[in-house]
């Protein structure tokens, strides 16, 4: 600079001579800037550095979503003075895009050096990735079914009665492409095996990539009820007892046959079926019109166990004999020989 200044002395006089002192002084001003800018751009010292820029995309359409993925961000080396460097740093650059003209199907955009506004001064020596590619698709929103995917099997004695999914389906919002493919959702695997009562189960759904960028982790709620599963069986010889009598009667016949459902483990578990069955007539039902009565029959209620269901009783009516006197005493008189 001092070689530049001496030589043109004459030049800035005449320049000088022809202006009016305020302009003259702003232009004085004008060029020591001008000396400064170039002694902090070319004097000071010049370093190299590599940043993440990040991609933003402006001004896309609310019916159009970008349906693949892209990297995010750009790496781009710089050059320029140490103190615009660390400056640099700071500031919050970013390559924005914009796609307020795009239309659905494939996009390649460029990246280049004036694609990223850094400050004057910054030198850009590389930039990686050279294109970003886009695909633009229709926006579109769909319900999704959720399907339980179960295995295994309850334990003995047990089935699966429902299963019931909290909720049962989504609203997902993405590509039209990606989604016009997705007929349900499914859960991870529900395993059934050995359980013996019922439960609700904090499942997650089993995604794709796809979805699962659309979505993110989805839990649902599920609720399985169990049964017991039954057996039907026929049980004799269930002795029949006589109520609301105000004497001693008989039941014509004294037993009856039932048909029922009894839970499998029940059966299991019960050394004489006709234990647990009650049958009974009410011997005010009896006139002189109507000699029979009904029999009723009830299932002896067990806990942690289904009840037994009646499907039949045979003979569903049944006859009584009033016991006489005379009988009475036989019976007595009968009764105290066997004890002797």
């Amino acid at each position: 600079m001092e070689k530049l200044v001496p030589g043109n002395t004459k030049l800035i006089d005449r320049l000088l001579c022809r202006v009016s002192p305020k302009e003259c002084a702003l232009k004085i001003l004008a060029l020591f800037m001008a000396i400064c800018l170039w002694y902090f751009v070319v004097g000071e010292d010049q370093v190299d550095i590599t940043l993440t820029i990040p991609i933003e995309i402006l001004n896309l359409p609310a019916d159009l979503v970008i349906a693949n993925h892209y990297k995010k961000d750009i790496e781009v080396t710089v050059r320029g003075p140490r103190s615009m460097i660390q400056d640099i740093r700071q500031q919050n650059i970013t390559r924005a895009i914009d796609l307020a003209n795009a239309k659905p199907g494939t996009m390649v955009i460029r990246n280049k050096a004036d694609s990223i506004r850094f400050p004057i001064g910054i030198k850009v020596l590389r930039l990686q990735p050279a294109n970003t590619t886009l695909l633009i698709d229709k926006l579109i929103q769909k319900n999704l079914p959720i399907h339980p995917v179960i295995e295994g099997e309850p334990a003995p004695g047990y089935e699966l009665g429902k299963i019931t999914l909290r909720p049962d389906h989504l609203t997902v919002s993405g590509p039209k492409q990606i989604l016009d493919s997705q007929l349900a959702l499914k859960t991870y695997v529900i395993d059934l095996d050995g359980l013996d009562h019922s439960t609700s189960l904090q499942v997650q759904l089993n995604l794709s990539e796809d979805l699962l960028n659309l979505i993110g982790e989805a839990v649902v709620t599920v609720d399985i009820t169990l049964k017991e599963r039954t057996l039907r069986k026929t049980i004799r010889g269930i002795p029949v007892n006589v109520r609301d009598a105000d004497s001693q009667y008989i039941a014509i016949p004294g037993t009856v046959t039932v048909e029922a459902d009894i839970p499998e483990n029940l059966i299991r578990d019960t050394p004489e079926l006709a234990m647990l069955f009650r049958a009974s007539v009410s011997a005010k039902d009896i006139t002189e019109k109507n000699q029979k009565t009904e029999v009723k029959v009830v299932g002896v209620s067990v806990p942690h166990h289904v009840p037994i269901r009646i499907i039949s009783v045979k003979p569903p009516r049944i006859s009584l004999r009033r016991i006489k006197a005379r009988t009475k005493h036989l019976a007595k008189k009968a009764a105290g020989k066997k004890a002797k």
